[in-house]
């Protein structure tokens, strides 16, 4: 039995952080957007033992550390079964970019699984087997439009217009994100108190909202790279632009697919795309 999946990568069109748990976790305010930029995922599973990962991107670990191969390992308990598991990563979504990407990866081996083997599980209890695996991973399985709370975990499901088009840059520089959240922690910034305004601008359609976009790890580079780029970007027709999750990616947000082009044609980048929400 197989199943190809598409996994798609995320911006966060707002990030905040709200509290630190005592396990070490934060807590969010953020809203995440799926794009039009995916992973493809092949699962196949078959009589056997074991959980056997390929990737064409030799950066990408082939081990119980890639989050594909602890998806499918937590599948397999939750659905009491044992099987041979085989999982095909192609990578087109950049490694260390705030996108998602490997939680992406899990969540689309958790989905392909529940295909396979008939949908023994719903999307809630997917997400529920998900959130043990990392925070971005139920947003990833979920999709969409939605405002994470908590670690990023809880989902609600956001209806607005998506007439904009993004591009996404991913410069020749990552941003660690245990680093990112140690900067934080050791000079934690003000909540950012926009964030109810955002959600509320964003659902009603307004063209307001691209200008309450918010990223508080961008707040803390202070080498100028990241806010080189945002400049270059809204000097050149981006309503707005900001980091995404704890970077290195930043993205603009733009009326016309080709202002945006215009744009990343300015920018020298070893990565960079024209992208939909989804």
């Amino acid at each position: 039995m197989k199943s190809e999946i598409k996994a798609y990568a995320k911006v966060n069109l707002f990030l905040d952080i709200t509290g630190r748990l005592e396990n070490g976790y934060h807590t969010l305010n953020t809203v995440m957007q799926q794009i039009d930029l995916y992973d493809n995922i092949t699962v196949g599973a078959s009589d056997g033992d074991g959980i056997f990962i390929k990737c064409d991107n030799p950066a990408v670990p082939c081990n119980e550390k890639n989050i594909a191969y602890k998806a499918a390992a937590a599948f397999l308990t939750a659905a009491d079964k044992t099987a041979r598991i085989d999982i095909d990563i192609r990578k087109n979504i950049p490694l260390e970019a705030g996108m998602g990407g490997s939680s992406t990866d899990g969540a689309a081996v958790l989905r392909a699984l529940n295909e396979i083997y008939g949908f023994p599980f719903s999307i809630e209890k997917l997400c529920e087997i998900g959130g043990s695996l990392g925070a971005d991973v139920p947003f990833c399985i979920a999709g969409g439009t939605a405002v994470c709370t908590g670690i990023g975990e809880l989902l609600n499901p956001c209806e607005c217009k998506k007439d904009y088009v993004l591009a996404v840059v991913k410069p020749d520089f990552s941003c660690s994100t245990p680093a990112a959240y140690k900067a934080y922690d050791a000079n934690p910034l003000p909540l950012n108190t926009d964030f109810t305004e955002f959600v509320a601008l964003l659902a009603e359609g307004s063209e307001k909202w691209a200008g309450k976009m918010y990223n508080v790890f961008e707040k803390l580079y202070d080498d100028g790279k990241i806010a080189a780029i945002t400049d270059i970007m809204r000097k050149n027709g981006a309503v707005n632009a900001i980091l995404t999750g704890s970077g290195s990616a930043v993205f603009g947000v733009f009326d016309r697919k080709e202002t945006a082009q215009a744009a990343l044609e300015k920018l020298e980048a070893p990565f960079k795309i024209i992208v939909n929400p989804v």
